[in-house]
């Protein structure tokens, strides 16, 4: 994938690499919406959680990117589709906690473990 993000929200998908060189670089920050069962096995070291069911496009940071994630990316890319009609910047990360960890991408859990994606 090429080094800057999709521009449209017609293309706001994100592959697991691409996604973990914009947040290490702080192009973008990384919303887990999972349940809090699945973030507890195990999430991405710079990701912060906020179950689907609790999220709210109006308190989420404006003004950087966000990527949205879930196991497999389908909730996530709900959530981002929700996170552009609020306004905001958002993208999906194609595969989910699957395909970053699958990329070989950090899993870990709260106490800095390594976890599993469930």
């Amino acid at each position: 994938m090429n080094s800057r993000p999709p521009a449209t929200p017609d293309d706001a998908e994100v592959d697991a690499a691409e996604a973990a060189r914009m947040v290490s670089a702080g192009r973008a920050s990384l919303l887990d919406v999972r349940e809090p069962d699945e973030w507890t096995a195990g999430h991405a070291p710079q990701a912060r959680h906020v179950p689907l069911g609790s999220l709210r496009p109006d308190t989420q940071p404006p003004g950087q990117p966000t990527i949205t994630v879930c196991r497999s990316g389908r909730r996530s890319a709900a959530v981002a589709a929700r996170l552009r009609a609020a306004g905001l910047t958002a993208y999906n990360l194609t595969g989910g906690m699957r395909a970053w960890a699958a990329a070989g991408l950090p899993v870990v859990t709260d106490a800095g473990e390594p976890g599993t994606v469930a």
